[in-house]
């Protein structure tokens, strides 16, 4: 089943809301390591989530994961892949 342009877009988005709002709260990452870091624990918390039986998942809160992880990643690319931040 093909997903919906208007899922994708609602998912995109939020994950934009979610990284500008972070980026309001957070300071810049000092380097590609202190990202890695932050994905990695969204990643974990997703990850917590998925690993339950089925019938027992938070469907919200696993998009509300999968939402962060994304966030996280669209910081990452408009704030670690520079010369600047990148290589430290």
């Amino acid at each position: 089943m093909a997903m919906s342009d208007d899922k994708l877009f609602d998912a995109s988005t939020a994950a934009y809301r979610e990284a500008t709002r972070a980026a309001g709260i957070w300071p810049r990452y000092h380097s590609a390591h202190e990202a890695l870091g932050v994905l990695l624990e969204e990643v974990d918390e997703f990850q917590r989530i998925v690993f339950l039986k089925q019938e027992d998942r938070d469907l919200d809160a696993m998009r509300k994961e999968a939402i962060q992880i994304a966030a996280v990643a669209l910081r990452i690319a408009a704030e670690v892949c520079d010369e600047e931040v990148g290589r430290q």
